[in-house]
């Protein structure tokens, strides 16, 4: 089949319950948090571009494509989508956030297995869907930006627009945790330490 995945990482948000900090930069474990998301879906697509709509040189220093939104009002995760799609090379794009370091090995794989002829497929924990964890057409540009240009933002009214599909992702339930406040980015980090300390044991 051949078809081809590219990813974007949704990194243009204001991060208000982290103080405003730009949140795929805050340190986790020595590292960018976003840094961590990087690693985990670059394997599973070709390329990977960055959402982001501050700290663009320091973003473009991990080696991706910095894409701004179009709109300069931080208008939501569905701007940082079109501004994906737009961008995108390949026939789906898949989404994902900067505050989720955990990313499942098997995301690519899931949602497109999911999709079928459907526009959209959306990762499903066990308990709900995770709406920003998505695979998208390509062809979905249109449809999206008719959205945004009718003073929509709210991703599941407008994947309510599309054939929607679900991915199955309940055995990697707790790749889903999103880091929002400084007790979890504390929480997160303690994983993730203690992570590399077994491997560096093996």
């Amino acid at each position: 089949m051949g078809e081809r995945i590219d990813a974007i990482i949704l990194a243009g948000g204001r991060a208000t319950r982290m103080g405003g900090q730009d949140k795929g930069l805050i340190p986790l474990a020595g590292r960018p948090m976003i840094a961590h998301v990087l690693d985990a879906i670059r394997p599973q697509v070709s390329t990977v571009a960055i959402s982001a709509n501050r700290s663009l040189d320091a973003y473009a220093a991990l080696g991706c494509p910095v894409l701004p939104d179009e709109q300069t009002d931080f208008p939501g995760p569905l701007a940082g989508m079109a501004a994906g799609l737009a961008w995108c090379p390949g026939d789906y794009l898949l989404t994902l956030p900067c505050d989720g370091p955990q990313v499942p090995a098997v995301l690519a794989e899931r949602l497109l297995a999911a999709i079928g002829d459907g526009a959209v497929a959306v990762a499903h924990d066990g308990t709900r869907l995770q709406p920003v964890h998505a695979l998208l057409r390509r062809d979905t540009l249109g449809s999206l930006q008719a959205f945004l240009a009718d003073g929509g933002r709210k991703i599941d009214r407008w994947y309510a627009t599309l054939d929607q599909r679900v991915a199955d992702l309940s055995d990697a339930r707790s790749s889903f945790r999103n880091v929002n406040t400084p007790e979890q980015r504390a929480e997160m980090e303690a994983q993730l330490l203690a992570a590399q300390t077994d491997n560096d044991d093996d």
